[in-house]
Protein backbone atom coordinates (compact mmCIF):
# COMPACT_ATOMS: atom_id res chain seq x y z
CA UNK A 1 0.00 0.00 0.00
CA UNK A 2 1.02 3.61 -0.62
CA UNK A 3 0.53 6.02 1.55
CA UNK A 4 -0.28 9.76 1.06
CA UNK A 5 0.40 13.01 3.35
CA UNK A 6 0.95 16.39 3.76
CA UNK A 7 4.23 17.42 4.61
CA UNK A 8 5.85 21.32 5.62
CA UNK A 9 6.53 22.16 1.59
CA UNK A 10 5.28 18.94 -0.35
CA UNK A 11 2.48 16.65 -0.72
CA UNK A 12 4.08 13.49 0.14
CA UNK A 13 3.77 9.99 -1.88
CA UNK A 14 5.34 7.44 0.10
CA UNK A 15 6.86 9.69 1.92
CA UNK A 16 8.60 11.22 -1.06
CA UNK A 17 7.50 15.13 -2.76
CA UNK A 18 4.86 14.82 -5.11
CA UNK A 19 3.12 17.54 -7.38
CA UNK A 20 -0.65 16.72 -8.15
CA UNK A 21 -0.86 17.36 -11.79
CA UNK A 22 -4.29 16.83 -12.20
CA UNK A 23 -7.43 17.72 -14.56
CA UNK A 24 -11.27 17.63 -14.47
CA UNK A 25 -13.87 15.12 -15.44
CA UNK A 26 -17.03 14.53 -14.49
CA UNK A 27 -18.44 11.08 -14.82
CA UNK A 28 -21.82 12.08 -15.68
CA UNK A 29 -21.52 14.20 -18.20
CA UNK A 30 -19.66 11.55 -20.40
CA UNK A 31 -21.30 8.58 -21.73
CA UNK A 32 -19.64 5.72 -19.25
CA UNK A 33 -18.28 3.40 -22.61
CA UNK A 34 -16.09 6.96 -23.13
CA UNK A 35 -14.97 7.31 -19.60
CA UNK A 36 -11.55 4.94 -20.11
CA UNK A 37 -10.92 6.70 -23.44
CA UNK A 38 -10.95 10.69 -21.59
CA UNK A 39 -9.07 8.95 -18.62
CA UNK A 40 -6.15 7.42 -20.91
CA UNK A 41 -5.87 10.65 -22.78
CA UNK A 42 -5.69 12.83 -19.74
CA UNK A 43 -2.57 10.87 -19.21
CA UNK A 44 -1.50 11.38 -22.21
CA UNK A 45 -1.61 15.18 -21.84
CA UNK A 46 0.97 14.59 -18.72
CA UNK A 47 -1.74 14.68 -15.97
CA UNK A 48 -0.89 12.61 -13.45
CA UNK A 49 -4.38 12.41 -11.42
CA UNK A 50 -8.39 12.52 -12.73
CA UNK A 51 -10.49 14.57 -10.31
CA UNK A 52 -14.22 14.80 -10.32
CA UNK A 53 -17.31 15.61 -8.34
CA UNK A 54 -19.82 13.88 -7.52
CA UNK A 55 -23.46 14.59 -8.10
CA UNK A 56 -25.78 14.01 -5.61
CA UNK A 57 -29.10 14.76 -8.04
CA UNK A 58 -27.39 12.15 -10.29
CA UNK A 59 -27.39 9.24 -7.57
CA UNK A 60 -30.60 10.27 -5.72
CA UNK A 61 -33.20 12.46 -7.89
CA UNK A 62 -36.21 11.05 -5.39
CA UNK A 63 -35.66 10.50 -1.83
CA UNK A 64 -33.91 7.04 -0.89
CA UNK A 65 -33.86 5.98 -4.71
CA UNK A 66 -29.92 5.91 -4.41
CA UNK A 67 -28.41 3.98 -7.84
CA UNK A 68 -24.60 3.68 -8.30
CA UNK A 69 -24.72 1.94 -11.66
CA UNK A 70 -23.97 2.62 -14.99
CA UNK A 71 -24.00 6.67 -15.41
CA UNK A 72 -23.47 6.94 -11.90
CA UNK A 73 -21.19 3.97 -11.41
CA UNK A 74 -18.55 5.93 -9.72
CA UNK A 75 -16.81 2.93 -8.40
CA UNK A 76 -15.84 2.03 -11.79
CA UNK A 77 -14.87 5.34 -13.04
CA UNK A 78 -12.39 5.61 -10.06
CA UNK A 79 -11.44 1.91 -11.27
CA UNK A 80 -10.26 3.07 -14.81
CA UNK A 81 -8.53 6.11 -13.31
CA UNK A 82 -6.65 3.76 -11.79
CA UNK A 83 -6.42 0.75 -14.09
CA UNK A 84 -4.11 3.70 -16.10
CA UNK A 85 -1.82 4.17 -13.34
CA UNK A 86 -3.14 7.54 -12.25
CA UNK A 87 -4.60 8.89 -8.98
CA UNK A 88 -8.12 10.39 -7.67
CA UNK A 89 -9.20 13.05 -6.35
CA UNK A 90 -13.19 13.23 -4.87
CA UNK A 91 -15.19 16.05 -4.23
CA UNK A 92 -18.83 15.45 -2.86
CA UNK A 93 -19.72 18.57 -2.13
CA UNK A 94 -22.73 17.97 -1.21
CA UNK A 95 -22.94 21.21 -3.17
CA UNK A 96 -21.09 21.36 -6.19
CA UNK A 97 -22.24 24.30 -8.53
CA UNK A 98 -20.30 23.24 -11.46
CA UNK A 99 -23.23 25.00 -14.00
CA UNK A 100 -25.08 21.67 -13.27
CA UNK A 101 -28.77 21.80 -12.35
CA UNK A 102 -28.74 22.81 -8.91
CA UNK A 103 -25.77 22.93 -8.05
CA UNK A 104 -26.10 19.26 -7.36
CA UNK A 105 -28.55 18.93 -4.66
CA UNK A 106 -31.74 17.46 -5.13
CA UNK A 107 -34.58 18.96 -5.77
CA UNK A 108 -36.58 16.92 -2.82
CA UNK A 109 -33.61 18.41 -0.27
CA UNK A 110 -34.24 21.66 -1.07
CA UNK A 111 -38.15 22.61 -1.79
CA UNK A 112 -38.87 22.36 1.84
CA UNK A 113 -37.13 26.04 3.04
CA UNK A 114 -34.83 24.86 5.01
CA UNK A 115 -31.21 26.41 5.79
CA UNK A 116 -28.71 25.07 2.96
CA UNK A 117 -24.84 24.37 3.34
CA UNK A 118 -25.69 24.71 7.15
CA UNK A 119 -25.40 22.60 10.11
CA UNK A 120 -29.58 23.13 10.14
CA UNK A 121 -30.14 19.57 11.84
CA UNK A 122 -32.53 18.30 9.61
CA UNK A 123 -30.63 19.51 6.49
CA UNK A 124 -26.70 17.86 7.91
CA UNK A 125 -29.12 14.59 8.81
CA UNK A 126 -29.85 14.30 4.74
CA UNK A 127 -26.00 15.66 3.99
CA UNK A 128 -24.63 13.03 6.73
CA UNK A 129 -26.89 10.16 5.25
CA UNK A 130 -25.99 10.86 1.19
CA UNK A 131 -21.56 11.44 2.06
CA UNK A 132 -22.07 7.71 3.92
CA UNK A 133 -23.19 6.63 0.80
CA UNK A 134 -20.48 8.12 -1.01
CA UNK A 135 -17.64 6.98 0.82
CA UNK A 136 -18.54 3.35 1.19
CA UNK A 137 -17.87 3.58 -2.58
CA UNK A 138 -15.00 6.00 -2.13
CA UNK A 139 -13.22 4.37 0.99
CA UNK A 140 -12.48 1.45 0.06
CA UNK A 141 -10.35 3.06 -2.92
CA UNK A 142 -7.89 5.27 -1.12
CA UNK A 143 -4.51 5.43 -2.20
CA UNK A 144 -3.69 3.66 1.25
CA UNK A 145 -6.15 0.77 0.69
CA UNK A 146 -4.36 -0.01 -2.91
CA UNK A 147 -6.88 2.27 -4.46
CA UNK A 148 -6.26 5.45 -6.35
CA UNK A 149 -7.79 8.19 -4.44
CA UNK A 150 -5.25 11.12 -2.83
CA UNK A 151 -7.22 14.02 -1.69
CA UNK A 152 -11.00 14.60 -0.91
CA UNK A 153 -12.71 17.95 -0.64
CA UNK A 154 -14.88 19.06 1.84
CA UNK A 155 -17.96 21.50 0.56
CA UNK A 156 -17.53 23.78 -2.78
CA UNK A 157 -16.34 27.52 -2.35
CA UNK A 158 -18.25 27.98 0.89
CA UNK A 159 -16.50 31.24 1.76
CA UNK A 160 -18.65 32.69 -1.02
CA UNK A 161 -21.64 31.21 0.63
CA UNK A 162 -21.44 31.19 4.43
CA UNK A 163 -19.26 30.57 7.32
CA UNK A 164 -20.98 28.02 9.27
CA UNK A 165 -17.82 26.62 11.26
CA UNK A 166 -19.77 24.28 12.94
CA UNK A 167 -21.36 22.79 9.38
CA UNK A 168 -17.82 22.11 8.02
CA UNK A 169 -16.63 20.41 11.45
CA UNK A 170 -19.71 18.30 11.11
CA UNK A 171 -18.61 17.41 7.56
CA UNK A 172 -14.88 16.28 8.80
CA UNK A 173 -16.32 14.85 11.53
CA UNK A 174 -18.32 12.76 9.32
CA UNK A 175 -15.78 11.95 6.86
CA UNK A 176 -13.74 10.46 8.87
CA UNK A 177 -15.73 8.63 10.92
CA UNK A 178 -16.38 6.63 7.24
CA UNK A 179 -13.02 5.62 6.97
CA UNK A 180 -11.88 8.17 5.11
CA UNK A 181 -8.01 8.80 5.71
CA UNK A 182 -6.69 11.05 3.03
CA UNK A 183 -5.97 14.26 3.46
CA UNK A 184 -9.01 16.61 3.48
CA UNK A 185 -8.88 19.55 1.59
CA UNK A 186 -11.11 22.92 0.95
CA UNK A 187 -11.17 25.25 -1.90
CA UNK A 188 -12.40 28.91 -2.59
CA UNK A 189 -11.41 32.02 -4.49
CA UNK A 190 -8.22 33.34 -3.60
CA UNK A 191 -9.83 36.64 -1.65
CA UNK A 192 -9.45 36.96 2.29
CA UNK A 193 -12.94 36.36 3.09
CA UNK A 194 -13.64 33.73 1.17
CA UNK A 195 -10.70 31.15 2.06
CA UNK A 196 -11.22 32.51 5.69
CA UNK A 197 -14.61 31.69 5.71
CA UNK A 198 -14.73 28.20 3.85
CA UNK A 199 -11.87 26.54 6.31
CA UNK A 200 -11.05 24.95 9.11
CA UNK A 201 -7.71 24.76 10.21
CA UNK A 202 -7.39 21.16 10.77
CA UNK A 203 -8.48 21.18 6.48
CA UNK A 204 -5.90 22.33 3.46
CA UNK A 205 -6.56 25.36 1.88
CA UNK A 206 -6.64 25.56 -1.97
CA UNK A 207 -7.48 27.84 -4.38
CA UNK A 208 -9.68 28.52 -7.78
CA UNK A 209 -8.65 31.17 -10.33
CA UNK A 210 -7.55 31.03 -13.98
CA UNK A 211 -4.72 34.07 -14.51
CA UNK A 212 -2.35 35.96 -12.07
CA UNK A 213 -0.90 33.19 -10.78
CA UNK A 214 1.74 34.70 -8.66
CA UNK A 215 -0.64 37.06 -6.67
CA UNK A 216 -3.35 34.26 -6.34
CA UNK A 217 -0.78 31.92 -4.97
CA UNK A 218 0.70 34.39 -2.51
CA UNK A 219 -2.86 35.28 -1.06
CA UNK A 220 -3.55 31.58 -0.46
CA UNK A 221 -0.21 31.52 0.76
CA UNK A 222 -0.97 33.99 3.92
CA UNK A 223 -3.61 31.82 4.77
CA UNK A 224 -2.08 28.47 4.37
CA UNK A 225 1.07 29.05 6.28
CA UNK A 226 2.86 25.44 5.30
CA UNK A 227 2.40 22.55 2.83
CA UNK A 228 1.83 22.56 -0.92
CA UNK A 229 0.53 25.16 -2.22
CA UNK A 230 -2.60 24.35 -4.92
CA UNK A 231 -5.04 25.29 -7.56
CA UNK A 232 -7.48 23.00 -7.21
CA UNK A 233 -9.61 24.83 -9.85
CA UNK A 234 -7.19 26.23 -13.08
CA UNK A 235 -9.76 27.86 -14.96
CA UNK A 236 -8.70 26.96 -18.73
CA UNK A 237 -11.77 27.97 -20.40
CA UNK A 238 -15.74 28.58 -18.86
CA UNK A 239 -18.98 27.64 -20.15
CA UNK A 240 -21.72 29.14 -22.40
CA UNK A 241 -25.45 30.25 -21.83
CA UNK A 242 -28.59 30.33 -24.21
CA UNK A 243 -28.16 34.23 -26.11
CA UNK A 244 -24.70 34.84 -25.38
CA UNK A 245 -21.22 33.99 -27.32
CA UNK A 246 -19.49 30.95 -26.85
CA UNK A 247 -16.63 31.82 -24.31
CA UNK A 248 -13.24 31.03 -25.18
CA UNK A 249 -9.35 31.64 -23.87
CA UNK A 250 -6.25 32.21 -25.69
CA UNK A 251 -4.16 29.09 -26.33
CA UNK A 252 -1.11 31.05 -25.49
CA UNK A 253 -2.48 32.98 -22.50
CA UNK A 254 -3.86 30.22 -20.75
CA UNK A 255 -0.24 27.54 -21.00
CA UNK A 256 1.44 31.05 -19.72
CA UNK A 257 -0.33 31.25 -16.53
CA UNK A 258 -0.15 27.23 -16.52
CA UNK A 259 3.47 27.62 -16.64
CA UNK A 260 3.89 30.39 -13.80
CA UNK A 261 1.59 28.10 -11.31
CA UNK A 262 3.78 25.30 -12.01
CA UNK A 263 7.54 27.16 -12.26
CA UNK A 264 6.04 28.71 -8.58
CA UNK A 265 6.48 24.66 -7.38
CA UNK A 266 2.21 24.53 -6.97
CA UNK A 267 -0.25 21.71 -7.37
CA UNK A 268 -2.75 22.12 -10.10
CA UNK A 269 -5.96 20.71 -11.19
CA UNK A 270 -6.92 21.92 -14.66
CA UNK A 271 -10.64 22.81 -14.42
CA UNK A 272 -11.94 21.71 -16.95
CA UNK A 273 -9.69 19.03 -18.41
CA UNK A 274 -12.53 17.29 -20.38
CA UNK A 275 -15.91 18.72 -19.94
CA UNK A 276 -18.52 16.67 -21.95
CA UNK A 277 -22.16 17.34 -21.74
CA UNK A 278 -25.08 18.84 -20.08
CA UNK A 279 -26.97 15.41 -21.77
CA UNK A 280 -31.17 15.37 -20.86
CA UNK A 281 -32.01 18.66 -18.75
CA UNK A 282 -29.03 18.87 -16.37
CA UNK A 283 -27.66 22.27 -17.38
CA UNK A 284 -27.70 24.87 -14.70
CA UNK A 285 -28.09 28.40 -14.82
CA UNK A 286 -26.87 31.62 -13.43
CA UNK A 287 -29.04 34.88 -12.05
CA UNK A 288 -27.15 37.57 -11.01
CA UNK A 289 -30.41 40.16 -12.08
CA UNK A 290 -30.34 38.38 -15.17
CA UNK A 291 -32.11 35.06 -15.68
CA UNK A 292 -28.95 32.87 -17.92
CA UNK A 293 -29.62 29.11 -18.74
CA UNK A 294 -26.61 27.00 -19.38
CA UNK A 295 -26.09 25.36 -22.57
CA UNK A 296 -26.43 21.90 -23.20
CA UNK A 297 -22.74 21.59 -24.58
CA UNK A 298 -20.20 21.77 -21.56
CA UNK A 299 -17.10 22.03 -23.58
CA UNK A 300 -15.72 24.73 -21.58
CA UNK A 301 -12.86 25.72 -24.52
CA UNK A 302 -10.88 22.45 -22.61
CA UNK A 303 -8.10 20.73 -23.77
CA UNK A 304 -10.01 17.89 -24.81
CA UNK A 305 -13.32 19.11 -26.59
CA UNK A 306 -16.72 17.87 -25.84
CA UNK A 307 -16.29 15.26 -28.46
CA UNK A 308 -13.55 13.95 -26.59
CA UNK A 309 -10.50 15.19 -28.88
CA UNK A 310 -7.29 16.84 -28.34
CA UNK A 311 -7.03 20.52 -29.34
CA UNK A 312 -4.51 23.22 -29.39
CA UNK A 313 -4.92 23.76 -25.99
CA UNK A 314 -4.05 20.36 -25.25
CA UNK A 315 -0.72 20.52 -27.06
CA UNK A 316 0.07 23.50 -25.34
CA UNK A 317 -0.52 22.18 -21.59
CA UNK A 318 1.39 18.96 -22.78
CA UNK A 319 4.30 21.39 -23.92
CA UNK A 320 3.82 23.34 -20.54
CA UNK A 321 3.97 19.96 -18.41
CA UNK A 322 6.39 18.05 -20.02
CA UNK A 323 8.81 21.60 -18.23
CA UNK A 324 8.24 19.86 -15.05
CA UNK A 325 7.40 16.53 -14.92
CA UNK A 326 7.50 13.20 -17.18
CA UNK A 327 4.95 12.78 -20.34
CA UNK A 328 4.54 9.83 -21.87
CA UNK A 329 6.01 9.54 -25.87
CA UNK A 330 2.48 8.63 -27.20
CA UNK A 331 0.25 11.59 -28.65
CA UNK A 332 -3.41 11.09 -28.94
CA UNK A 333 -4.27 10.65 -32.73
CA UNK A 334 -6.38 13.85 -34.61
CA UNK A 335 -9.89 14.42 -35.06
CA UNK A 336 -11.47 12.78 -38.00
CA UNK A 337 -14.77 14.85 -39.08
CA UNK A 338 -17.87 13.31 -38.44
CA UNK A 339 -20.11 11.93 -41.19
CA UNK A 340 -21.99 13.86 -42.71
CA UNK A 341 -25.52 13.10 -44.15
CA UNK A 342 -29.38 14.35 -43.28
CA UNK A 343 -32.41 12.47 -43.07
CA UNK A 344 -35.83 13.66 -43.44
CA UNK A 345 -38.07 14.21 -39.99
CA UNK A 346 -42.32 13.29 -40.17
CA UNK A 347 -44.31 15.04 -38.66
CA UNK A 348 -46.37 12.94 -35.86
CA UNK A 349 -49.03 15.00 -34.00
CA UNK A 350 -49.16 17.74 -31.23
CA UNK A 351 -47.18 16.65 -28.52
CA UNK A 352 -47.99 18.57 -25.70
CA UNK A 353 -51.74 17.07 -25.62
CA UNK A 354 -50.34 14.16 -25.02
CA UNK A 355 -50.32 14.04 -20.94
CA UNK A 356 -52.53 12.23 -18.50
CA UNK A 357 -55.36 14.42 -16.41
CA UNK A 358 -53.53 17.18 -14.51
CA UNK A 359 -54.18 18.58 -10.91
CA UNK A 360 -57.07 20.74 -10.39
CA UNK A 361 -56.08 23.64 -7.92
CA UNK A 362 -57.55 27.32 -7.12
CA UNK A 363 -53.88 28.22 -7.77
CA UNK A 364 -51.30 27.02 -10.69
CA UNK A 365 -49.44 24.17 -9.32
CA UNK A 366 -45.43 24.73 -9.15
CA UNK A 367 -43.28 21.87 -10.70
CA UNK A 368 -42.35 21.07 -7.36
CA UNK A 369 -45.70 21.27 -5.55
CA UNK A 370 -46.34 18.56 -8.50
CA UNK A 371 -42.94 16.45 -7.68
CA UNK A 372 -42.09 16.99 -11.42
CA UNK A 373 -38.78 16.25 -12.47
CA UNK A 374 -38.66 16.99 -16.30
CA UNK A 375 -39.27 20.36 -18.58
CA UNK A 376 -42.65 21.41 -18.62
CA UNK A 377 -45.73 22.03 -16.97
CA UNK A 378 -49.29 22.98 -19.25
CA UNK A 379 -51.78 25.23 -17.23
CA UNK A 380 -54.85 26.03 -18.32
CA UNK A 381 -58.13 27.71 -17.00
CA UNK A 382 -60.95 28.63 -18.10
CA UNK A 383 -61.27 32.86 -18.86
CA UNK A 384 -63.96 34.79 -16.78
CA UNK A 385 -67.37 35.30 -19.20
CA UNK A 386 -65.11 34.31 -22.31
CA UNK A 387 -63.26 37.96 -21.67
CA UNK A 388 -59.67 38.76 -22.66
CA UNK A 389 -57.91 41.71 -20.98
CA UNK A 390 -54.17 42.18 -19.32
CA UNK A 391 -52.95 39.10 -17.76
CA UNK A 392 -49.96 39.36 -15.36
CA UNK A 393 -48.14 36.67 -13.54
CA UNK A 394 -46.19 37.62 -10.48
CA UNK A 395 -43.06 35.71 -11.95
CA UNK A 396 -42.65 33.01 -14.40
CA UNK A 397 -39.87 30.57 -14.32
CA UNK A 398 -38.57 30.18 -16.43
CA UNK A 399 -40.49 30.44 -20.36
CA UNK A 400 -44.08 30.45 -20.75
CA UNK A 401 -45.72 30.15 -24.04
CA UNK A 402 -49.22 31.65 -23.83
CA UNK A 403 -52.29 30.87 -26.02
CA UNK A 404 -56.20 31.18 -25.68
CA UNK A 405 -58.54 28.50 -27.58
CA UNK A 406 -55.21 26.91 -28.95
CA UNK A 407 -54.50 30.16 -30.74
CA UNK A 408 -50.80 31.53 -29.50
CA UNK A 409 -50.97 34.73 -28.29
CA UNK A 410 -47.32 35.11 -27.04
CA UNK A 411 -44.60 34.72 -24.90
CA UNK A 412 -43.21 35.72 -21.01
CA UNK A 413 -39.49 35.41 -20.29
CA UNK A 414 -37.63 35.51 -17.08
CA UNK A 415 -34.81 36.43 -18.90
CA UNK A 416 -36.74 39.59 -20.73
CA UNK A 417 -38.07 40.11 -16.89
CA UNK A 418 -41.89 39.84 -18.70
CA UNK A 419 -44.53 39.90 -15.89
CA UNK A 420 -47.71 40.52 -18.54
CA UNK A 421 -49.30 40.77 -21.71
CA UNK A 422 -52.48 41.48 -23.51
CA UNK A 423 -54.84 38.21 -24.34
CA UNK A 424 -57.71 38.10 -27.11
CA UNK A 425 -61.04 36.82 -25.57
CA UNK A 426 -61.44 32.99 -25.71
CA UNK A 427 -63.04 30.28 -23.68
CA UNK A 428 -59.90 28.90 -21.98
CA UNK A 429 -56.58 29.96 -21.26
CA UNK A 430 -53.48 27.77 -21.33
CA UNK A 431 -49.82 28.36 -20.03
CA UNK A 432 -46.90 26.01 -21.26
CA UNK A 433 -44.41 27.01 -18.98
CA UNK A 434 -40.80 25.51 -18.81
CA UNK A 435 -38.26 25.24 -16.86
CA UNK A 436 -35.03 26.27 -18.24
CA UNK A 437 -32.07 24.92 -15.64
CA UNK A 438 -32.27 25.59 -11.93
CA UNK A 439 -30.00 28.29 -10.59
CA UNK A 440 -26.47 26.47 -9.44
CA UNK A 441 -25.41 28.82 -6.32
CA UNK A 442 -26.21 31.05 -3.65
CA UNK A 443 -29.51 32.24 -2.45
CA UNK A 444 -31.08 30.66 -5.61
CA UNK A 445 -30.66 27.00 -4.96
CA UNK A 446 -33.88 25.20 -4.59
CA UNK A 447 -36.19 28.08 -5.91
CA UNK A 448 -39.48 27.01 -7.35
CA UNK A 449 -40.34 26.58 -10.72
CA UNK A 450 -43.79 27.24 -12.71
CA UNK A 451 -46.05 30.30 -12.35
CA UNK A 452 -45.05 31.83 -9.37
CA UNK A 453 -47.70 34.29 -7.04
CA UNK A 454 -50.79 35.27 -7.97
CA UNK A 455 -51.95 35.04 -11.87
CA UNK A 456 -54.69 37.90 -12.36
CA UNK A 457 -56.35 38.91 -15.65
CA UNK A 458 -57.04 42.66 -15.21
CA UNK A 459 -55.75 42.50 -11.74
CA UNK A 460 -58.78 39.74 -10.84
CA UNK A 461 -57.54 36.39 -9.86
CA UNK A 462 -57.99 33.22 -12.02
CA UNK A 463 -58.79 30.34 -10.30
CA UNK A 464 -59.75 26.78 -11.11
CA UNK A 465 -56.31 25.86 -13.10
CA UNK A 466 -55.55 22.02 -14.18
CA UNK A 467 -51.73 21.77 -14.13
CA UNK A 468 -50.76 18.93 -16.01
CA UNK A 469 -46.95 17.57 -15.52
CA UNK A 470 -45.31 16.84 -19.37
CA UNK A 471 -42.46 14.17 -19.18
CA UNK A 472 -40.15 15.18 -22.08
CA UNK A 473 -38.16 11.80 -22.08
CA UNK A 474 -41.55 9.87 -21.84
CA UNK A 475 -43.61 11.47 -24.65
CA UNK A 476 -40.42 11.22 -26.65
CA UNK A 477 -40.51 7.55 -25.80
CA UNK A 478 -44.07 7.01 -27.43
CA UNK A 479 -43.42 9.43 -30.20
CA UNK A 480 -40.65 7.05 -31.45
CA UNK A 481 -43.34 3.94 -31.97
CA UNK A 482 -44.87 6.20 -34.88
CA UNK A 483 -43.83 5.90 -38.27
CA UNK A 484 -41.07 7.65 -39.76
CA UNK A 485 -42.33 7.78 -43.75
CA UNK A 486 -44.63 11.08 -43.05
CA UNK A 487 -47.86 8.76 -43.02
CA UNK A 488 -49.27 10.54 -40.10
CA UNK A 489 -51.65 12.94 -40.68
CA UNK A 490 -50.68 16.71 -39.50
CA UNK A 491 -52.67 19.52 -39.83
CA UNK A 492 -50.30 22.37 -39.72
CA UNK A 493 -46.54 22.26 -39.20
CA UNK A 494 -45.97 24.82 -36.70
CA UNK A 495 -46.40 24.85 -32.85
CA UNK A 496 -45.18 22.09 -30.85
CA UNK A 497 -44.95 19.12 -32.76
CA UNK A 498 -43.27 15.60 -32.67
CA UNK A 499 -41.33 14.65 -35.53
CA UNK A 500 -39.24 11.67 -36.62
CA UNK A 501 -37.22 10.11 -38.84
CA UNK A 502 -34.53 7.60 -39.41
CA UNK A 503 -31.14 7.00 -40.47
CA UNK A 504 -28.85 4.27 -41.46
CA UNK A 505 -24.93 3.51 -39.82
CA UNK A 506 -22.04 1.38 -41.15
CA UNK A 507 -21.14 1.45 -37.57
CA UNK A 508 -21.55 3.16 -34.08
CA UNK A 509 -19.78 6.40 -34.27
CA UNK A 510 -20.13 9.78 -33.03
CA UNK A 511 -22.20 12.32 -34.62
CA UNK A 512 -23.11 16.11 -34.72
CA UNK A 513 -26.94 17.00 -34.95
CA UNK A 514 -27.13 20.87 -36.58
CA UNK A 515 -30.28 22.33 -35.00
CA UNK A 516 -29.78 25.57 -36.30
CA UNK A 517 -32.95 25.44 -38.67
CA UNK A 518 -34.93 24.07 -35.83
CA UNK A 519 -36.58 26.71 -33.40
CA UNK A 520 -36.55 25.55 -29.45
CA UNK A 521 -36.90 21.89 -28.38
CA UNK A 522 -35.18 18.39 -27.29
CA UNK A 523 -33.78 15.95 -29.20
CA UNK A 524 -32.70 12.22 -28.88
CA UNK A 525 -31.32 9.30 -30.82
CA UNK A 526 -32.16 5.80 -30.43
CA UNK A 527 -34.09 6.58 -27.00
CA UNK A 528 -30.96 8.69 -25.93
CA UNK A 529 -31.59 12.25 -24.68
CA UNK A 530 -29.25 14.72 -26.33
CA UNK A 531 -30.43 17.83 -24.50
CA UNK A 532 -32.46 20.97 -25.31
CA UNK A 533 -31.50 22.93 -28.65
CA UNK A 534 -32.37 26.84 -29.08
CA UNK A 535 -32.27 28.94 -31.97
CA UNK A 536 -31.06 31.89 -29.43
CA UNK A 537 -27.78 29.91 -29.70
CA UNK A 538 -24.75 30.09 -29.44
CA UNK A 539 -24.56 26.34 -29.51
CA UNK A 540 -26.11 25.14 -33.29
CA UNK A 541 -25.15 21.51 -33.06
CA UNK A 542 -25.95 18.96 -29.94
CA UNK A 543 -23.12 16.33 -29.54
CA UNK A 544 -24.60 12.34 -30.50
CA UNK A 545 -21.57 9.86 -27.91
CA UNK A 546 -20.87 7.29 -30.74
CA UNK A 547 -22.50 4.30 -28.23
CA UNK A 548 -25.25 6.39 -28.41
CA UNK A 549 -25.72 5.10 -31.98
CA UNK A 550 -26.45 1.78 -33.52
CA UNK A 551 -24.72 0.00 -36.19
CA UNK A 552 -27.69 -0.40 -39.37
CA UNK A 553 -31.14 1.51 -38.31
CA UNK A 554 -31.16 4.24 -36.15
CA UNK A 555 -33.99 6.33 -34.94
CA UNK A 556 -34.18 10.39 -34.33
CA UNK A 557 -36.85 11.79 -32.31
CA UNK A 558 -36.80 16.00 -31.82
CA UNK A 559 -39.87 17.96 -29.71
CA UNK A 560 -40.11 21.23 -31.05
CA UNK A 561 -41.81 23.70 -29.14
CA UNK A 562 -42.13 26.61 -31.68
CA UNK A 563 -41.42 25.73 -35.38
CA UNK A 564 -38.97 23.82 -37.65
CA UNK A 565 -37.77 25.61 -40.44
CA UNK A 566 -36.56 23.23 -41.71
CA UNK A 567 -37.69 19.53 -41.47
CA UNK A 568 -34.74 17.47 -41.58
CA UNK A 569 -32.00 16.03 -39.21
CA UNK A 570 -28.89 17.28 -40.72
CA UNK A 571 -25.62 15.47 -39.41
CA UNK A 572 -22.31 17.84 -39.98
CA UNK A 573 -18.40 17.06 -39.33
CA UNK A 574 -18.04 18.79 -36.81
CA UNK A 575 -19.37 20.83 -33.71
CA UNK A 576 -20.47 24.16 -34.06
CA UNK A 577 -21.01 25.99 -30.82
CA UNK A 578 -21.42 29.60 -31.67
CA UNK A 579 -19.57 32.93 -32.12
CA UNK A 580 -17.16 34.08 -30.04
CA UNK A 581 -16.20 37.61 -28.55
CA UNK A 582 -13.38 37.91 -31.14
Amino acid sequence: MTSFSIGETDFLRAGEPHRVISGAIHYFRVHPDQWADRIRKARLMGLNTVETYVAWNAHEPRRGEWDATGWNDLGRFLDLIQAEGMDAIVRPGPYICAEWHNGGLPTWLTADGRQLRSSEPTFLADVSEYLRRVYEIVAPRQIDRGGPVVLVQIENEYGAYGADSAYLEALVALTREAGITVPLTTVDQPTDRMLADGSLPSLHKTASFGSRSAERLATLRAHQPTGPLMCSEFWDGWFDWWGGVHHTTDVAAAAADLDALLAAGASVNIYMFHGGTNFGLTNGANDKGRYLPIVTSYDYDAPLDEAGEPTAKFHAFREVIARYAPVPDEVPSAATPAPEFSAPLSPVGRWTDAAATGALTDHPATFDALDHASALVRYDVPLPEGRGGRLSVEDVRDLAWVSVDGQPVGTLSRTRHDRSLQVPAGRELSILVEDQGRVNYEHRLGEEKGLIGAVTLDGVALDGWTSTPLDVAAIAGRVAHFPADGSTPVETPAGPLGWVGEFDLASPTDLFLDTDRWGKGYAFVNGFFLGRYWRNGPTRTLYVPAPATSAGANRVVVLELEQLLDPRAEFVARADLGDTEE
